[in-house]
């Protein structure tokens, strides 16, 4: 960069402008069952960005210890939703969606479950560095409910210095 330039937003782009970024993706999941403790998950992978529109895509693969076989994933957040698309070793279409319940079925190597999604909030806030999404809802199960969840989607450029390995 030139000196007296001014640096561009890195997950902003002018109207109609296609962009991809190499990111790091955190996602946090935390599942509270009721009675019994919360089970926290979280992830950090390598992924790529792109933004179309009003729309934010991020990409990225992920593989399941024990197994064979890696999953691709695409989340597309807007406001008030999130959408989870996996194909490979799960496959599903995961719609989270702000005061709505969602039906879909989750395709495993062990055969497939049939889910409820119920957001009750769904938060999307976009810095020039950082896009973070918060997700709670309920979780069910063949029509039964399983737990009340939370996840956090932390995006950032893979050379930013926001997300933090503890």
């Amino acid at each position: 960069m030139r000196s007296g330039t001014v640096s561009r937003s890195y997950f902003k782009t002018e109207k109609g402008q296609d962009m991809t970024k190499d990111i790091l993706v955190s996602i946090k999941g935390l599942q509270n069952p009721g009675e019994e403790a919360e089970d926290e998950l979280e992830v950090i992978i390598p992924g790529s960005y792109y933004k179309r529109g009003d729309k934010h895509f991020i990409k990225f693969d992920e593989v399941t210890e024990g197994m064979e076989g890696s999953t691709s994933n695409l989340l597309k957040i807007q406001k008030n939703s999130l959408e989870v698309t996996k194909k490979g070793l799960t496959n599903t279409h995961m719609v989270f969606e702000e005061q709505k319940k969602n039906m879909t079925y989750y395709d495993t190597p062990f055969g497939n479950l049939l889910v409820g999604i119920a957001a009750t909030r769904v938060d999307m806030e976009e810095t020039e560095e950082n896009i973070n999404v918060k997700v709670d809802y309920a979780l069910e199960v063949n029509y039964e409910h399983l737990a009340d969840c939370t996840i956090d989607v932390k995006v950032c450029p893979r050379d930013g210095k926001e997300l933090h390995i503890i």
